[in-house]
């Protein structure tokens, strides 16, 4: 049967998304999960203050969001210090690193991130026709040095950063991330993606100030605010670097009641640092299950902890589903080297008390499949 052709670019690419969600795994197994610690959200939720703009705005749901989010963009600078020109909003982190990628890459344009960095911003690169050029992790970290030559060899245009990062939970400092932008090419943008900026160590974002003319630092309202099915985030850069999104982003994408959330959730510091704090303590709990059970965490400075279960990417897909069929949503790196960890989401205490019973038959099952496979 004749159809319509896709264009060139769609028609070769591969039929994947980055992630499967919890849900179809919910619907594959045929029973919901008692624990959901797999997509970095926060089990804590949202400030109840939050919950009460957003309940309030849907009453002017009938509206669009105002286009411009000028409120919003208004509270962001304010919070950060910063013009409203120099502060960009989108529907999530993952939807502004599509709009950079489609500012930025030329077909076949060499683009530079890390091997089993985070994998929506591939799905972008490829999605508009770049070439990635991928750099190995050093010791369970993003390989500055490496990307850094990387850049150098290839004349990127554009490079990819998380600081913290995703999948390992690892950083660097703010004094090594400024050395690393001070010594990229005027030429050569930075998205520097700080998602986990706020549950990290002190003197771990660089200063705001100054704002560079080759660096985009993106951040969210999905993960320390608790807000990830609401879709907001944002990203800050000098006023000729952020002008460009105007261009090409969807000026309704933020609604009217995700707006008034994320003005809520700035204006309630409070509630973060609560929460913050209940993130650490679940982070020093998923360090002592990981222990108790011959496992070795990886320092984290996310709201998840990579857990290293001293064996291949086998064994730690075996553990995973092995968890699953449990009811414990987790995820893992999928490339070699950092395959051999899971990745588990903090979570509620309840939750975490599912994740510390089945763990231990968890490994066992795993140890039984893959000694047979």
């Amino acid at each position: 049967m004749t159809r319509p052709r896709l264009a060139s670019l769609a028609a070769g690419l591969p039929a994947t998304v980055p992630f499967v969600g919890p849900e179809a795994i919910e619907r594959k197994l045929g029973k919901p999960f008692r624990a959901r610690l797999g997509a970095n959200e926060s089990g804590f939720g949202p400030s109840p203050k939050v919950l009460a703009a957003m309940t309030a705005a849907g009453a002017e749901s009938w509206k669009y969001g105002d286009p411009e989010i000028h409120d919003l963009r208004g509270a962001i600078a304010a919070h950060l210090g910063v013009g409203l020109e120099q502060v960009a909003v989108g529907e999530g982190v993952d939807a502004l690193l599509g709009l950079a990628a489609r500012l930025y890459i030329e077909p076949g344009a060499p683009v530079v991130t890390s091997i089993g960095g985070y994998p929506t911003f591939d799905f972008h690169v490829v999605g508009y026709g770049g070439r990635e050029v991928k750099v190995p992790y050093a010791a369970d970290r993003e390989d500055l040095a490496g990307l850094l030559n990387a850049v150098r060899r290839e004349k990127s245009r554009l490079v990819y950063l998380a600081n913290p990062d995703n999948p390992m939970g690892t950083w660097w400092s703010a004094a090594e991330v400024t050395a690393f932008i001070d010594a990229l090419p005027a030429e050569t943008m930075l998205i520097l993606d700080e998602a986990y900026g706020e549950l990290a160590p002190e003197g771990t974002l660089p200063p705001i100030h100054p704002l560079r003319p080759n660096a985009l630092r993106m951040r969210t309202f999905s993960k320390a605010y608790g807000m990830a099915g609401v879709r907001v985030g944002y990203v800050i850069g000098q006023a000729e670097a952020i002008a460009p999104f105007d261009r090409v982003r969807n000026h309704f994408s933020v609604s009217r009641i995700a707006q008034a959330g994320a003005i809520a959730a700035l204006a309630d510091q409070a509630y973060l640092a609560d929460v913050t704090a209940r993130i650490e303590a679940a982070r020093e709990r998923l360090y002592r299950i990981a222990q108790a059970n011959g496992f070795e965490p990886i320092p984290s400075a996310t709201n998840f902890v990579a857990v290293d279960c001293k064996r291949d990417g086998a064994f730690a897909k075996a553990v995973l589903d092995a968890l699953a069929t449990r009811g414990v949503f987790v995820r893992k790196p999928m490339v070699p080297v950092l395959d051999r960890c899971i990745r588990i989401s903090v979570g509620p205490d309840d939750e975490l008390d599912v994740l510390e019973a089945e763990l231990p038959q968890a490994i066992a099952e795993a140890r039984r499949v893959t000694a047979a496979a």
